[in-house]
């Protein structure tokens, strides 16, 4: 294979996706933004290493450019101020909110939930992708691949089978038609949040049995989220609200952290 660490397709599937979707749906989505987040992504990373004393290494500038890329697709905002604030907030939480060496907060999560609370021109929106049928195809087979090569496809699975199943249930009682509910789930977005946000390695529980379990909460409190409070980006605030609760499932089921390859050397060491 010619690529080695799973987080170099992670940044080539990104970059595609970004592309595609300046390219085929028409964003207002502005290059110099998108520079910012890249170049405070990357910065903050190397200030927060000097800061909290980590030994710097190459593969923790790929998590930071895979977290900018994340911010660009879901993150919306006119103003370099608030993409670099949810930038910063998002690389620094991985060193501040940590237990046991590892974080619990997906960065990229975290700095749009920052964002959204502490600004006020800031947005997702959930439904830009559309529900084109091949972005949908496109979705599963990079973000699939992705998620076999790092042994957390059982996480995006809990929460996409959970989530169809309450969204088919909620179908049958309102008396709606199906399609209906495949445009609910043909979301590029809620894919995108799936396969590459809530499957984090580094910040999901390291245990089978509670990355089952967690997908599962957080598939139902999105359901709950959208469909009776009406939030629109209900899936980042579920995540959000429930990623402490990886705490709670790491004490209870036993498990080694993940530890991404580096493709140098023929060992495997815990990065950032």
């Amino acid at each position: 294979m010619l690529l080695k660490d799973a987080r170099d397709y992670q940044i080539l599937f990104l970059s595609t996706f970004l592309g595609l979707g300046i390219f085929t749906r028409d964003w207002t989505l502005r290059v110099d933004i998108v520079l910012v987040a890249i170049a405070t992504c990357v910065a903050a990373q190397l200030l927060a290493t000097k800061i909290f004393e980590h030994t710097y290494r190459f593969s923790s500038i790929k998590s930071s450019l895979i977290t900018s890329l994340s911010l660009c697709l879901l993150l919306r905002t006119e103003h370099y101020s608030t993409m670099a604030l949810a930038a910063s907030l998002a690389i620094f939480s991985k060193f501040i909110f940590r237990v046991e060496s590892k974080h619990f907060f997906n960065p990229a999560n975290f700095g749009i939930i920052s964002v959204l609370t502490l600004t006020q021109d800031a947005w997702v929106s959930p439904g830009q992708w559309g529900d084109d049928w091949w972005y949908a195809l496109l979705f599963l087979g990079c973000g699939g691949m992705v998620l076999l090569r790092v042994g957390r496809l059982d996480t995006a699975l809990s929460f996409l089978v959970s989530y169809a199943g309450m969204e088919a249930m909620r179908t049958v009682y309102l008396g709606w038609t199906w399609d209906v509910y495949t445009h609910r789930l043909m979301s590029g977005s809620l894919l995108l949040f799936a396969l590459f946000m809530i499957t984090d390695p580094r910040s999901a529980p390291n245990a089978l049995v509670g990355r089952l379990i967690w997908g599962v909460a957080i598939a139902f409190l999105t359901f709950i989220l959208r469909n009776y409070f009406f939030v629109a980006p209900a899936v980042f605030w579920a995540l959000f609200a429930l990623s402490p609760l990886t705490i709670l499932l790491d004490f209870l089921w036993k498990s080694p952290q993940f530890a991404w390859l580096n493709p140098m050397k023929p060992s495997i060491e815990p990065t950032l």
